[in-house]
């Protein structure tokens, strides 16, 4: 059973157009709705997940780089151990559902 449970979200960097966030999450959660206000670009370093937005899913794997749109809800479910870095604006923001 899959358990819901909010990613594990540590800024990494801040620059002057872009910042970094890793994101990490353990296999067998299930990351809440949520949407970032701008583009972002996700670069996958460990694990396998499903991204499953309205429309689509996506499964997302170590090595694997993927753009999810501004203002497009999203969940992602934890297949193995996950880890990532989260590249978007410097005003963007990761709001939960």
């Amino acid at each position: 059973m899959d358990v819901m449970n909010k990613p594990e979200l540590t800024p990494l960097e801040v620059g002057a157009s872009f910042k970094t966030i890793q994101v990490k999450g353990l296999a067998g959660t299930t990351m809440p709705p949520h949407y970032s206000t701008k583009e972002a670009v996700i670069v996958v370093q460990e694990g396998r997940a499903l991204l499953k937005m309205p429309d689509s899913d996506h499964v997302l794997k170590k090595g694997c780089t993927f753009i999810i749109p501004a203002g497009k809800e999203h969940t992602l479910k934890i297949q193995q151990d996950f880890k990532a870095v989260a590249i978007m604006a410097v005003d963007s923001q990761i709001n939960f559902i």
